[in-house]
């Protein structure tokens, strides 16, 4: 199987079609195993994956550190083709709580020097702060992430949970490669707003979410125990009756897929995929396993017959249940 490539804007780089959330690795879906987690980066690697999409607030730098001991010990030719994503500005406690978001230009800077220590690189490929800091004009966010480029220890500047408006303003500011959204089949809102404003400007979306956190995989059950340091446990989607009706949708997807010999999650990949060459949806895989199935999407080929049977299945906000707890919607500054 040979993965194509796609551009991250008009000033971005090429990148695999699909690339690899590692936030799993580390936090908020419970338990993850070290070893398989870096041998999945290696998988992932070796199949030519390029992107690798991370944040350095994900279980307080865990997931950077982890990133960083699978790129030292992957060959030397897989680690040249790796492409690191970088969130930031998430302010994390000890207890590991949350505590709002640091957009300042001398925060950036610091970030960005704690996050290429960890990484092991000499330059992180696209930055972008995690939420906007409402305390702090995104320009001069922005600005700082462009010195920051000018420096050479950024290669590109990306947005992540922005806003139509607050994209504008950035794109303004300097050039903007990425916007990192959720993007799912039963999650759509970017279609009314943001896409129109991030195909005007040459801005690519890197969709994360793409099965909803196990949601629409197929492989979620409703009698699933959720631990307590389990995001889904405490997310409004995954709670009593939304759980049953929004399952009821994977069933309908379900027997698509079987219709077209591939799994749910490989119908729900391909469909995402689907939505335009400017969009690189983001695979949250923890395992190989995961992670082969999620590949698979690559060789589904998707007709308007199918694009059409997929829309009747699961109609744009059938899905019940916003996607963040309400303290955690709050913060967001999109229209979706």
């Amino acid at each position: 199987m040979t993965i194509q490539t796609r551009t991250l804007g008009t000033t971005g780089p090429q990148v695999s079609a699909l690339g690899l959330g590692c936030m799993g690795m580390s936090a908020l879906y419970g338990e993850a195993d070290r070893a398989e987690s870096i041998a999945t980066v290696h998988a992932a690697l070796e199949a030519g994956v390029t992107l690798l999409d991370t944040g350095d607030f994900y279980a307080m730098g865990h997931n950077e550190i982890l990133i960083g001991e699978a790129l030292r010990t992957a060959p030397a030719a897989r680690r040249e083709q790796a492409l690191t994503s970088v969130k930031f500005g998430a302010l994390r406690d000890p207890a590991g709580g949350w505590s709002g978001y640091d957009g300042r230009p001398e925060a950036v800077k610091n970030f960005a020097a704690y996050s290429l220590q960890r990484l092991g690189v000499d330059h992180i490929d696209v930055y972008r702060i995690a939420r906007v800091d409402p305390g702090v004009p995104i320009e001069e966010t922005v600005g700082a992430i462009a010195e920051l480029v000018e420096q050479g220890y950024v290669r590109h500047i990306g947005l992540s949970e922005v806003g139509a408006d607050t994209i504008r303003r950035a794109a303004a500011t300097a050039p903007i490669a990425d916007v990192q959204l959720e993007y799912a089949l039963i999650t759509r809102g970017i279609e009314d707003r943001i896409l129109p404003v991030t195909r005007e400007l040459g801005i690519s979306v890197t969709a994360y979410g793409v099965l909803s956190r196990g949601l629409i995989s197929g492989h979620f059950t409703p009698d699933r125990q959720l631990g307590a340091t389990d995001f889904r446990a405490h997310s409004p989607r995954f709670q009593g009756e939304n759980l049953q009706h929004n399952l009821t949708l994977v069933e309908q997807l379900r027997k698509l897929a079987e219709q077209k010999g591939v799994s749910v999650a490989q119908l729900a990949i391909a469909w995402v995929l689907s939505r335009g060459e400017d969009i690189v949806p983001l695979v949250g895989a923890r395992t190989r396993e995961r992670l082969a199935e999620s590949l698979g999407a690559l060789d589904v080929v998707l007709d308007a017959a199918d694009l059409a049977a997929i829309e009747a299945a699961v109609p744009a906000d059938s899905a019940v249940g916003d996607r963040y707890p309400s303290a955690m919607m709050a913060h967001l500054d999109s229209e979706h």
